[in-house]
């Protein structure tokens, strides 16, 4: 939800997001999963991460992987449990959509509908906005967590309690970023819509709805609509690391997260709705298939997602998933249908900023272990030969990337794209790869034995980048 979206384009090349994590083709045997290999990884990776974590990996609709690693409460030193709640951030955007199409299905909405049938006041702007917009990421409203104090008026805005249209009423002016349903630009602002839409059309709130019609249907006992004053048994506390400190996550009204990203739950019970959607106990087949199949932009681009999930092609694998991280924690999901494997990762810590790549890079690798593939060797490379890599790399002006050393660790980072930095790792010395997302970089060198340029590989495909600086 609050920070963690997507990581949208990095040249007109390096178009990735939070969740594009590697996997393996399909083969026709059940893998068995590295379950001493993963705890070993997760056990040493984690402490740089956050506090604590959990970790489920299913496989054939079984649990055959489930473990907790260090602190549920750091100032109590609790250890961490694999039953325990933590807040999942914008997962919870497949449970909106799930409810969305529940009303679909018994023809109260139509995914075609203009959201004005529903939310009178929200001005047309010129475009008709459909509800398949909003569940699609391509309606051109902006994110309401990018509008800054100015713009609403009250920089304490996070801590307040809101009714739902009052926080509609922040953004619903704001002119629109693109044509509806030209592009795909992650917002928030999209399945806080659809929560209200659904509160319009029931006249339940959003967590009556769900409680009655997507938590009991599903059999989640342990899935909430996060609040700071309900006794949650088994309730993770939170943190955020500022430099290099952990301190209590700040305090954000779950009115302001709402459909778009208030929920919790903990890992059995995220494999327990997934289970529960592919039985078909809440919507049918067909629309399930909707839901996972990526959205074609007017232009014919398809953008990667669907109704609540990113949808990739990893090494020839199909992946359904979706991350979250909000004040304090991190999520992420993945299923891969061919190998019919589901991974769940929770962590009470989110980074300085929200950005921060390292859970997904430690998630990626968990993935990789569990499908059979072995990860990348590391190597060490002197600083006098990392320093040179540094700088600032483009295929134009619009379109940069800033490579630094930090203690002995080469980061790239492109703001114009949405990366956050990064940290790069050595297959050679002059050839790296990210653990965030499945990509390399070589660095060039020219004639005078100076770094000329890097290309930059990912998906099968290769981009130049100039070095300007």
């Amino acid at each position: 939800m609050s920070t963690i979206s997507t990581i949208c384009r990095f040249c007109s090349f390096f178009c990735i997001s939070w969740v594009a994590l590697a996997s393996a083709p399909a083969q026709g045997r059940e893998e068995k999963i590295p379950i001493q290999e993963i705890s070993h990884l997760v056990s040493q990776r984690v402490k740089n991460i956050s506090p604590g974590c959990v970790v489920l990996i299913a496989q054939k609709g079984k649990i055959v992987y489930e473990e907790a690693f260090g602190n549920a409460d750091m100032e109590l030193q609790v250890p961490m449990k694999p039953e325990m709640i933590f807040r999942i951030g914008s997962v919870t955007k497949q449970y909106t959509a799930i409810a969305i199409l529940q009303l679909v299905e018994q023809g109260k909405i139509s995914l075609m509908d203009s959201i004005q049938r529903f939310i009178g006041d929200f001005p047309y702007k010129g475009h008709t906005i459909t509800i398949e917009n909003l569940l699609t990421h391509s309606s051109g409203i902006i994110d309401y967590q990018a509008l800054d104090s100015q713009t609403v008026g009250d920089r304490f805005y996070y801590r307040k309690d809101f009714e739902p249209k009052q926080v509609i009423d922040l953004f619903k002016n704001v002119p629109l970023e693109f044509t509806p349903g030209s592009k795909f630009a992650y917002s928030n602002s999209n399945y806080f819509l659809l929560g209200y839409i659904i509160e319009r059309v029931t006249g339940l709130t959003y967590r009556e709805y769900m409680e009655r019609n997507i938590f009991l249907a599903a059999g989640l006992s342990h899935t909430y609509y996060g609040g700071y004053k309900e006794i949650i048994p088994n309730r993770v506390s939170g943190y955020a690391k500022y430099s290099g400190h952990y301190e209590n996550a700040d305090y954000l009204s779950m009115s302001i997260p709402y459909a778009a990203g208030a929920l919790m739950s903990n890992a059995e019970d995220m494999f327990k709705w997934h289970m529960a959607l592919h039985d078909y106990k809440l919507v049918q087949k067909a629309s399930l298939d909707k839901a996972c199949t990526p959205f074609t932009c007017t232009d014919g681009t398809v953008s990667e997602y669907g109704y609540g999930w990113f949808i990739k092609n990893r090494n020839g694998s199909k992946s359904i998933e979706h991350s979250g991280g909000i004040d304090g924690f991190q999520a992420d999901e993945i299923y891969i249908p061919s190998k019919d494997l589901y991974i769940a990762t929770l962590y009470n810590s989110l980074n300085e900023g929200g950005s921060d790549p390292a859970f997904l890079g430690l998630d990626n690798e968990i993935e990789t272990l569990a499908v059979g593939k072995q990860l990348n060797q590391e190597i060490v490379v002197a600083d006098s030969i990392l320093r040179q890599y540094t700088g600032i790399y483009e295929t134009d002006p619009k379109h940069q990337a800033v490579i630094t050393l930090e203690n002995s660790q080469l980061q790239i980072e492109a703001d114009a794209g949405g990366l956050p930095k990064s940290p790069l790792f050595a297959k050679s010395d002059h050839l790296f790869f990210l653990k965030v997302i499945d990509a390399e970089i070589e660095f060039v060198r020219g004639n005078n034995q100076q770094v000329t340029e890097a290309i930059i590989r990912f998906k099968g495909a290769s981009e130049v980048c100039k070095k300007v600086k």
